[in-house]
């Protein structure tokens, strides 16, 4: 039987910043491109996937729909394309919408966002221009970053923006370093900063005409930064960056990153321009906040966050990324399964390793250990622009095998969740210099078995037996000397293999 887990893609593929998009049967996901074990973000040119509205579990590779030599801005400097998005315009035609960048995320925040088209969702598209005042003024007020698009029965309204994520120092020689930041990073002169009352920081709206290049007017603000959050209802889930936009019913849904990074939060409001009020958290990628956690308590290493959510045969999804090779430069998208209340919220989304299987992972087969959802020595960090070299628990990959290094003393590997059916065969292939037990849970409380691991230069698998049945998640906890790598795990009802040879 076919199933699909997370990340929902093949595990060599890294598309984070997901927009999914249903357009006629088929679901698309238009993201950023990551290279696996990346230095920066964004390194490889725009991949689509699809999947049938009826099938979540086959994915296609629609290939490569644009490069970013393709731009005319495009240099040494500039190579890297951001966070894009897709509409359809009145003419049937489709849109992507993106801005290039630098590395690192540097030369990224001065525009302009541009514009390439194509005639079928994941064809190949051609780069059609830059957003542009009528007077053919680039428009990049505020910071043209992240654009988000959706044609409202037939009016274009383009979102963007980004923000830092503290507020400005009140201390006069920090304040002063602050706004230095500012224009190194915006690549706008005080003037220009000084001139925006309600800073040039935060999210933006803009109408386009037909020809989904000319603005109609100026942008207008829609949610403030962090720096301009107070008394506004979005004080410590402010404004970042990543928009993203959604109609239901007669609300619009914009769907951004907030200012702690690593959660996926929404506002809501009845026009599509003003009047947004914070709604709550649909996803963070450490579970932050579900059932009270603390950031301290993060599930996984955290990291910036961006997806968006869609309707895909009547269930709503939330899609977002994880990080892998601890670091931010090597992005997998995720899904999971929202509800939205008749009442317009969105509850906070769990984790799991199932996502779009609409069920439990069957407890019998080979399972690769790094769709792991938790994965964590207790204080896992949270990471920025950089890479770090040691210390926790992460996955990573080495030729064509992907697995889990460094784990170490106490180290929690979580699965949710297992449909189990009765007495079965649990087995970890596991290396490494290692000599301890792992710890088989369910609740994390009392252990349901132990694993005996052993010192071995090669792939080893350990196992034991567990009598589970109904649906439960599955964590493993190590505890010995010297750290292990783990590749897979395989679960063997006994009483199934009993049955099939007494059929034979």
């Amino acid at each position: 039987m076919k199933q699909v887990y997370n990340p929902y893609l093949p595990l060599h593929e890294y598309i984070p910043d997901g927009e999914p998009h249903v357009f006629g049967d088929r679901l698309y996901i238009f993201g950023s491109h990551d290279r696996e074990g990346g230095s920066t973000y964004c390194e490889l040119d725009y991949v689509v996937y699809s999947a049938a509205v009826d099938n979540l579990k086959e994915w296609k590779c629609e290939g490569t729909i644009y490069r970013a030599a393709q731009d005319p801005h495009a240099c040494k400097e500039r190579m890297q394309m951001y966070a894009p998005d897709v509409v359809q315009g009145n003419d049937g035609r489709y849109y992507l919408y993106y801005a290039l960048g630098g590395k690192g995320g540097k030369g990224g925040f001065d525009g302009p966002i541009s514009v390439a088209v194509c005639d079928t969702p994941a064809g190949k598209y051609e780069y059609l221009g830059d957003l542009r005042y009528a007077d053919g003024r680039i428009m990049n007020r505020f910071i043209p970053f992240d654009p988000a698009v959706i044609n409202d029965n037939g009016r274009i309204l383009l979102y963007y923006g980004w923000s830092l994520s503290q507020k400005e120092p009140k201390i006069p020689f920090l304040k002063k370093n602050y706004q230095k930041m500012m224009q190194t990073m915006f690549h706008k002169s005080e003037e220009e900063l000084l001139r925006e009352p309600q800073s040039v920081m935060g999210a933006n709206v803009v109408e386009l005409e037909d020809d989904m290049l000319t603005v109609k007017g100026e942008p207008i603000r829609i949610l403030p930064g962090e720096n301009m959050a107070g008394g506004t209802g979005f004080e410590g889930h402010a404004f970042f960056e990543a928009s993203s936009i959604r109609k239901i019913g007669e609300l619009y849904y914009f769907i951004y990153s907030s200012s702690v990074h690593h959660e996926l939060c929404y506002a809501i409001s009845k026009y599509p321009d003003r009047d947004f009020h914070y709604g709550g958290v649909i996803v963070s990628n450490g579970d932050i906040g579900m059932n009270g956690r603390k950031p301290k308590d993060r599930l996984t290493a955290t990291g910036n966050n961006h997806g968006s959510i869609e309707k895909v045969n009547g269930e709503w999804y939330v899609f977002y990324h994880r990080h892998t090779h601890l670091n931010s430069f090597s992005r997998q998208g995720c899904a999971e399964k929202i509800t939205i209340s008749q009442d317009g919220k969105i509850s906070q989304a769990e984790m799991t390793s199932c996502g779009l299987n609409g069920t439990p992972l069957i407890g019998k087969g080979e399972y690769p250990a790094v769709i792991a959802c938790t994965l964590t020595d207790g204080h896992m960090p949270h990471l920025g622009n950089t890479i770090r070299k040691s210390g926790h628990p992460f996955i990573t990959h080495q030729g064509n095998e992907r697995f889990i290094a460094n784990i170490r003393n106490h180290t929690l590997i979580g699965f949710k969740y297992f449909a189990m059916c009765g007495k079965t065969r649990v087995a970890v292939t596991v290396r490494g210099k290692g000599k301890g037990m792992l710890y088989v849970f369910t609740d994390k409380k009392q252990p349901v078995g132990k694993i005996r691991i052993q010192p071995s230069e090669e792939w080893k698998a350990y196992s034991a037996i567990l009598e589970l049945n109904g649906t439960y998640p599955l964590y493993f906890q190590y505890k010995g000397r010297n750290p292990i790598k783990m590749l897979n795990i395989k679960l063997d009802p006994i009483i199934s293999a009993q049955k099939d040879e007494e059929e034979q």
